[in-house]
């Protein structure tokens, strides 16, 4: 029996989109890249989709070919190369939506994360009893056992906050998002503690907005995770919509985003006055 074709990681595919800009910047067709580098148009395109494995030196040799001056950004993509690495989410594809699975890769590779939320805690922030309260109010309703692989995954990836190197994390959080109520009071508390803690953290810092700040762009509602790569040409924004996980990284997209983050900081409280306010609210319960 044949086995099943591995979908290209997301390091594979930013790669290939990368250099899908740098040749349309160029304005060169795959066949007169292809032509050019001395390759077939498929393996250009192939390239182009994340299917084909790539060394450094040719990442080098096609930002030559483009005409790229960015010594930085050539650097960085020289440094995506190679073949597929098997990382600890792949157990997960079987059990769990894709876009799921590579939420995990894409905090995975990041340099930083900055995330926003309105009615729900982040991911990387919610302690276990808040994660199985919140899948046990899923829809369409899960399965015992699928809350569970849920549970575990989502916990399993918040060793990015705790490794050797911890990845440096920024929440804002709106109040509201505090005060919704999942699993009742003791679960609620319990994620409030466990927000106050995490906040210790030299590489988590957290910011609240309270009911009031009327002037912050809610940007659709949306949780935004802004995930920063190696050079701020490859970032990447993930909104986490009904419809799935949109991925985006349009120099626009990003830019905006940024935006979006920058003014919500300036309307949230700062570090210490927001883990006070945390603190207020676990005690009213």
């Amino acid at each position: 029996m044949a086995r099943a074709k591995v979908p290209p990681t997301v390091r594979q595919r930013r790669l290939g989109a990368e250099l899908r800009r740098l040749r349309e910047h160029a304005e060169l067709s795959v066949t007169r890249a292809g032509e050019l580098f001395g390759a077939p148009q498929s393996r250009i395109s192939n390239i182009e989709a994340g299917n084909y494995a790539v060394s450094a030196d040719r990442v080098r040799a096609l930002a030559r070919l483009y005409e790229c001056s960015d010594d930085a950004l050539v650097q960085a993509l020289a440094a995506m190369t190679g073949g597929r690495t098997r990382g600890w989410w792949d157990e997960y594809r079987e059990l769990l939506p894709a876009a799921l699975v590579e939420v995990a890769e894409f905090e995975h590779e990041a340099t930083a994360l900055r995330v926003a939320v309105l009615v729900a805690m982040p991911g990387l922030l919610q302690c276990a009893e808040h994660v199985r309260a919140a899948y046990n109010q899923n829809v369409p309703a899960l399965r015992p056992f699928e809350i569970e692989h849920c549970t575990a995954f989502r916990i399993r990836r918040q060793g990015v906050l705790h490794r050797e190197m911890p990845l440096p994390y920024e929440a804002i959080i709106h109040e509201a998002a505090l005060r919704m109520g999942i699993g009742g009071t003791d679960v609620v508390r319990a994620q409030l503690r466990h927000l106050m803690d995490m906040s210790e953290y030299e590489n988590v810092t957290i910011q609240v907005i309270p009911f009031g700040r009327a002037d912050f762009p809610a940007a659709g509602g949306q949780p935004i995770t802004y995930v920063c790569g190696p050079v701020p040409q490859l970032d990447t924004v993930l909104l986490d919509a009904d419809h799935g996980l949109e991925v985006l990284h349009a120099e626009d997209q990003l830019a905006r985003y940024r935006e979006v983050l920058d003014r919500m900081r300036r309307c949230a409280l700062d570090p210490a006055e927001s883990r006070t306010f945390i603190h207020k609210i676990a005690k009213s319960l």
